[in-house]
């Protein structure tokens, strides 16, 4: 249900900024966010093949599509405001597709672009604009660990 919920929330996110292109007529913003969309789907439906990208079989597969997405993400990011609030979503790939070291370090570098592009576009960085990002991704990626050891605990043998 948890990884719905992700999911649900990046479509919800990439629509927000969908219609907001559309509807200042930002074709190239447009199609930027229809590449994105397409790239995530794919994703979602390698997640869900017998041999998914995040398992141990194919983990370089999920780290290229992981890197394709941040990056479609940044330059739209950079592009226009609404498109930056569909990086936290984004926390929970990287969390489910690295070790823990990487996906810290890349959280991090994830969590700050959001920032520094949110603070771009509002032409200055404000208070806001550095907490709420950064509670909020602390928020995610401590649920993002919970999931992650209670996926664990329900593989394990039942003790005794």
């Amino acid at each position: 249900m948890l990884r719905w919920s992700v999911h649900g929330t990046f479509w919800a996110l990439l629509a927000i900024a969908l219609a907001d292109a559309l509807g200042e007529g930002r074709s190239a913003e447009v199609a930027g966010g229809a590449l994105l969309g397409v790239l995530y789907g794919l994703g979602q439906v390698l997640e869900g093949a017998p041999t998914h990208f995040a398992g141990p079989a194919r983990p370089l597969l999920g780290r290229v599509w992981l890197g394709l997405v941040t990056g479609c993400w940044a330059v739209l990011a950079v592009a226009a405001a609404p498109f930056v609030w569909a990086a936290f979503p984004l926390v929970f790939a990287y969390l489910r597709l690295l070790p823990l070291w990487a996906a810290t370090f890349g959280v991090t570098v994830l969590t700050s672009a959001a920032i520094m592009a949110a603070g771009w576009h509002a032409g200055e960085l404000s208070a806001a604009l550095v907490v709420g990002p950064a509670a909020g991704t602390a928020m995610v990626t401590l649920l993002a660990l919970a999931y992650r050891e209670l996926c664990a605990e329900g593989a394990r043998p039942p003790a005794g």
